[in-house]
């Protein structure tokens, strides 16, 4: 294991907080925020006064409105979200230069050497807190521990502002927690596994590892990895977004849907999105990810390579993942490409390629117009028609 101070800040309900900055009434109100305010739309995260009306996450809005009518309904403002979470991460950088996001509303930050310049540990997670609460009025807690794994599983399960397990006692801190905290407890396998045996407490899973040879036979591929979690070790590094290298694509959908051509419209989009991003770095991916969440909350999958980077070809590598992968009647609620393992492009004239040529000139004709006048500038009548643009 490796010896780092590592943090993880969590802003509880980022969105709600920022909704309630911009408008002062909204503070004590029962607040939901929803995905669409179409009746499959979904809430996304909703305040404490909602919550003890009945409401909880997840919830699609033509169920809300049955149980009230008095609730506060806002639309999911991403841009402004986004933007807060960009102004915390410039906060949060004074303290140390390596700092990773995970998603809006949390960041990783390795603090490995801090402790000579600032203290105790404590005492800088204050710091911390209170520098971004004065400069936002945002609100958050911090988990501390030797690495990522237990650092973000405090943040999820302990109210304190600041707690922090200390240096080999991570597998008693885990002990009497549910083992679905473990990342590796929600692959579907090991899920079911732990349902069918009755496992509800991580220190089960850690008294089973002891026994590796039957403890393999139950969890098979899973087992050193679900042993290593239960036990509260993780190697991996604090990396900030320069050196994650990937790039990342998603949509949360305004309405959870399955209807095809609003699904491939959307990867359609997506793979637009990344394809120029392609070109922009002269590279391709040798991985590229494609990953539906369900509404109900399932997620999906499935995995292949880009090997030319003009839109058409990006856009049918896109859409073969999709139809891969989606293979339940379930709405979805958003889509998300993750491309990485990048190599240089070798763009080399080819007589007999005279079509690939052309997709790609076309592609660079459509990037400079996009780059001049905006994204949505210039799109195919599919994707404006399924996305209600036109």
């Amino acid at each position: 294991m490796i010896n780092q101070d590592v943090f993880h800040i969590r802003l509880k309900n980022i969105e709600l907080q920022a909704e309630r900055l911009l408008d002062s009434s909204l503070r004590t109100r029962a607040v939901a925020i929803i995905s669409s305010g179409c009746s499959n739309g979904s809430i996304i995260s909703l305040s404490p006064e909602a919550e003890e009306e009945g409401l909880y996450l997840g919830m699609k809005v033509s169920n809300l409105r049955n149980i009230s009518r008095s609730i506060q309904l806002l639309p999911y403002n991403c841009s402004l979200y986004n933007r807060l979470s960009r102004h915390v991460y410039q906060i949060i950088s004074v303290f140390t230069p390596t700092i990773e996001p995970d998603g809006i509303n949390s960041f990783y930050l390795d603090m490995k050497g801090m402790k000579k310049l600032y203290g105790s540990m404590q005492n800088i997670g204050m710091s911390i807190i209170q520098r971004i609460h004065n400069q936002t009025n945002i609100s958050g807690i911090i988990g501390i521990s030797i690495n990522k794994l237990v650092s973000r599983i405090v943040t999820s399960v302990v109210p304190e502002t600041i707690h922090k397990v200390d240096k080999g006692k991570e597998a008693k801190f885990l002990s009497t927690l549910d083992p679905h905290i473990l990342p590796t407890a929600k692959e579907n396998y090991v899920n079911r596994l732990i349902q069918f045996l009755w496992i509800n407490k991580i220190s089960h899973i850690q008294s089973m590892a002891s026994q590796p040879n039957e403890f393999r036979t139950f969890f098979g591929s899973y087992a050193a990895q679900l042993s290593r979690e239960a036990h509260g070790y993780d190697s991996s590094l604090v990396r900030p977004p320069q050196l994650q290298d990937h790039i990342l694509e998603q949509t949360i959908l305004p309405e959870d849907t399955n209807d095809d051509n609003i699904l491939y419209a959307v990867v359609k989009e997506l793979g637009e999105q990344l394809g120029s991003k392609l070109r922009i770095r002269k590279q391709i991916a040798k991985k590229v990810k494609l990953k539906i969440h369900y509404s109900d909350g399932y997620q999906k999958s499935h995995t292949g390579q880009i090997l030319n980077i003009d839109d058409k070809s990006v856009i049918k590598v896109c859409k073969r993942l999709l139809e891969k992968t989606n293979r339940r009647r379930n709405r979805i609620r958003s889509i998300l490409l993750d491309a990485s393992g990048f190599i240089p492009y070798a763009n080399q004239q080819n007589l007999f390629s005279i079509i690939n040529n052309k997709d790609m000139a076309l592609s660079n004709a459509v990037d400079t117009i996009r780059i001049k006048y905006g994204l949505h500038s210039l799109q195919t009548a599919d994707i404006a028609q399924a996305l209600g643009r036109i």
